[in-house]
């Protein structure tokens, strides 16, 4: 994001004020809520006010998957609400994004909300097993929408990153030694698409997780965008040496 003092003073003061906001929601809906306020400007450690401890994030940690995939939309990005996801805990989430954008539209940070209705969902299920057979009822409830998958929240970037990664390497079934070429750059094109690259040694961390070299690392990234037409440039500068592993 461009350094502009006075769009940088615009944006501390929208994040200044939203702090009471944060507050405000989670005491509303009590210890099932949590409201992370985050400023993109600073992914690696873009939380910068939380209130309820949902996903057990803190001042100072990093985005979710999901902040990175909003980060990776850049100005296009929209508000996500109303979605559910799942913890590595296994918690049931309702969540919404909502982006926060300066005078000139350019999003720079996001209010989150996550609300834990693991006890509702579970509530659920027993008054519906409790219901059937009653009447003429044929016993099949209505289950609430599951989550998509499960979602990494954590107060480490790098942690999010390797999820990320090994996520989306084992949806291919396989090791890298075992993605052909074309699997190989749709993997790296995927993570572009989640946000991972924006994010400062990146290209370092999934080069390490896949067990390849950097150089190969961005070369597999470069080819990847150059199909899809990204110009984007990886959070660090490619080496000048080296080729594919």
């Amino acid at each position: 994001m461009d350094g502009d003092p006075a769009l940088d003073a615009q944006r501390d003061a929208i994040i200044g004020a939203l702090g009471s906001v944060v507050e405000g929601i989670a005491a509303t809906f009590g210890p099932v809520c949590e409201v992370v306020l985050h400023d993109y400007r600073h992914p690696e450690k873009s939380v910068v006010a939380v209130a309820g401890a949902v996903t057990g994030r803190s001042v100072g940690g990093a985005m979710s998957e999901i902040g990175l995939r909003v980060l990776a939309r850049g100005d296009e990005a929209g508000d996500e609400l109303n979605y559910l996801t799942r913890t590595k805990g296994g918690q049931l989430l309702k969540s919404s994004t909502m982006v926060l954008r300066d005078s000139t539209g350019a999003v720079f940070g996001a209010l989150c909300v996550n609300v834990d209705v693991t006890a509702v969902q579970q509530a659920q299920a027993v008054l519906t097993g409790l219901g059937a057979g009653a009447g003429t009822g044929t016993g099949a409830g209505t289950r609430t929408g599951e989550a998509s998958g499960t979602t990494t929240f954590g107060n480490d970037i790098d942690s999010v990153v390797e999820a990320i990664v090994d996520a989306h390497q084992l949806r291919r079934s396989g090791t890298w030694v075992q993605l052909g070429r074309a699997e190989r750059l749709e993997l790296f094109r995927s993570l572009d698409e989640h946000g991972v690259f924006a994010v400062r040694r990146a290209v370092e961390q999934v080069a390490a997780r896949l067990g390849i070299s950097r150089a190969s690392a961005y070369t597999y990234l470069s080819q990847a965008r150059a199909t899809t037409g990204t110009q984007a440039a990886p959070s660090d500068s490619a080496p000048s040496d080296g080729g594919p592993a």
